[in-house]
């Protein structure tokens, strides 16, 4: 009979760990670039985030025990604070698929291909918007990225301790960083459509000046639209190399190694 009480104790354990883990795990699937889309059903999200669960709590275990022996008295504070890490780690991953999605948008606005094609999203996207984006996300499930976010959810419990809301002030100073970094990136990453745009724009005024009896629209659009496809087809493996780089930069170090 004692055996039995205590393997009960032990399989409970287990089970509130298994728990504590999947508070944390589950904002992150929400947000997590590619499983997090709005197209992904609720179902898969939630298996997704059992099976992230299950490999992670081995790890992060050693730093949960301390916790396992209050609950479930102490459930809804635990519930909190680690909802909370899991929506800071989300977010800080989300913006970068947000960025990724701002440098398309950018780029489209700059060579006049906003309106071409479409997208079956909530939010409609321009064509290079909605290319790069599926790009970067096969290039990041490709290159082991949630093997990575594993990773990094078992580092977080050093930076974002269990049992501890995250700082306020930190996490402001931290969050207005990764929103200026991510608008930087995407600004970056749109860089040469929007000096193209500029000098397209400067030699129509010229052309228009020297010659004001042409329509220079109609003889520019098909030329602008043009360097436009081809800066993509030139840029787009740089422009994800470099997304790719500042992303797998952010998930070793979310919080830049403190």
């Amino acid at each position: 009979m004692n055996g039995a009480a205590a393997l009960i104790a032990l399989g409970q354990e287990a089970l509130w760990l298994h728990v504590l883990v999947f508070l944390r795990v589950g904002p992150v699937m929400s947000l997590f670039p590619g499983f997090g889309e709005r197209s992904v059903p609720v179902r898969v999200k939630l298996v997704l985030a059992l099976v992230f669960t299950v490999a992670i709590t081995p790890a992060a275990a050693a730093r949960l025990e301390h916790l396992a022996a209050a609950l479930p008295g102490s459930f809804f504070w635990l519930a909190l604070t680690e909802t909370a890490a899991g929506l800071v780690l989300g977010v800080g991953v989300r913006l970068f698929l947000l960025g990724l999605q701002t440098a398309g948008a950018i780029a489209a606005q700059a060579t006049s291909l906003s309106q071409i094609l479409g997208n079956a999203g909530v939010t409609p996207l321009p064509a290079i918007g909605q290319l790069l984006v599926v790009a970067g996300l096969a290039l990041a499930m490709m290159m082991g990225l949630h093997v990575r976010v594993a990773e990094m959810l078992v580092l977080s419990y050093g930076p974002l301790p269990a049992g501890q809301l995250p700082d306020p002030a930190s996490v402001s100073e931290w969050g207005t960083a990764q929103v200026a970094g991510a608008f930087a990136l995407a600004f970056s990453l749109a860089a040469p459509f929007v000096l193209v745009s500029v000098l397209y724009n400067l030699t129509l005024g010229i052309i228009n000046r020297a010659m004001p009896q042409l329509m220079v629209v109609f003889v520019g659009a098909p030329v602008i639209t043009l360097a436009g496809l081809v800066l993509l087809a030139l840029l787009a493996p740089v422009m994800l190399s470099a997304w790719m780089a500042a992303l797998q930069g952010f998930v070793t170090a979310p919080f830049g190694g403190r």
